[in-house]
């Protein structure tokens, strides 16, 4: 039952406040799936789902367009941030919009006295609704932003971490290739190694291809001009850790890599002979 502990000439924003458990407890059944879990998402998010919703429906009822739009924003990166589910979100405002019709029919019920013409109403519908699909479009470009830019940022991560160049001292630097080096990850390669001995001025470069489980033919070829383009560079190239099966695919293929490029057995041989080790440092 509403609340009688109000001015029925008071405005809408105000009406809403005096009716603030009401408005909970109205939300809470219009948004079934929403409401098992609010406590999920305040431990999860520490977002305070009903809260936000009082604040939500006064930005709408009150014109305060700035804020609803700011608020959107902020509310798209905590979801974001917590990997929370979009239909839980989009049920939830659904459940506002429904929410904030009712209290506003109740509001109008309240002043009979002044009832609205037909013109009002349907540009109060109109601002309404506006709002709402307002506040759902910039959050949902501030959680999309938010992923696209999380997305890029881990992906930068990825490749660095696919071409971990390790200097050894100022003029040699090791790298290990593990895993599987497929069309894009030796593309990121090639760029990666040839800007790496450019703004390390590396000298000789050890590449380690004991960890590498596959290499495909068009990848083989695309590794061999990568070495090539080491050596163009003033750079020493040196294979180490070549497995039987990528050796027997090399053959198979006929790529003939630079006469310059070196191989040897194991990383840790290459880096005895190639070190000038200080006096107690072993290897």
């Amino acid at each position: 039952m509403m609340s009688n502990e109000f001015n029925d000439k008071v405005d809408i924003a105000v009406f809403l406040t005096a009716n603030r458990e009401d408005f909970k407890q109205k939300l809470l059944s219009e948004a079934v799936n929403v409401g098992s879990k609010i406590n999920d998402i305040l431990e999860r998010g520490n977002i305070d789902l009903l809260k936000n919703a009082e604040v939500l429906a006064h930005y709408i009822v009150e014109y305060k367009e700035e804020e609803l739009v700011e608020f959107a924003k902020v509310e798209g990166i905590a979801w974001a941030q917590h990997s929370l589910t979009l239909a839980f979100k989009l049920e939830w405002v659904h459940a506002i919009r429904r929410t904030l019709w009712y209290f506003l029919y109740q509001y109008d019920n309240k002043n009979e006295d002044n009832e609205s013409p037909r013109k009002k109403f349907f540009d109060l519908e109109k601002r309404i609704n506006d709002s709402v699909d307002q506040f759902l479009n910039n959050f949902f470009i501030s959680y999309s932003n938010y992923k696209d830019e999380l997305i890029l940022s881990q992906k930068k991560l990825v490749e660095n971490l696919s071409v971990p160049i390790i200097p050894i001292n100022s003029s040699i630097a090791v790298l290990p290739l593990i895993g599987r080096i497929d069309t894009y990850r030796v593309h990121t390669l090639e760029e990666k190694v040839l800007m790496g001995i450019s703004s390390m001025k590396i000298q000789t470069l050890i590449i380690d291809l004991s960890g590498i489980a596959e290499m495909e033919l068009d990848v083989i070829f695309q590794f061999g001009k990568i070495l090539n383009g080491v050596n163009m560079m003033g750079c020493k190239a040196i294979l180490t850790g070549l497995r039987v099966e990528l050796v027997r695919k090399i053959v198979d293929t006929g790529v003939a890599f630079d006469g310059q490029i070196e191989t040897k057995g194991t990383l840790q041989q290459t880096l005895k002979e190639h070190l000038v080790l200080e006096s107690g440092v072993q290897i």
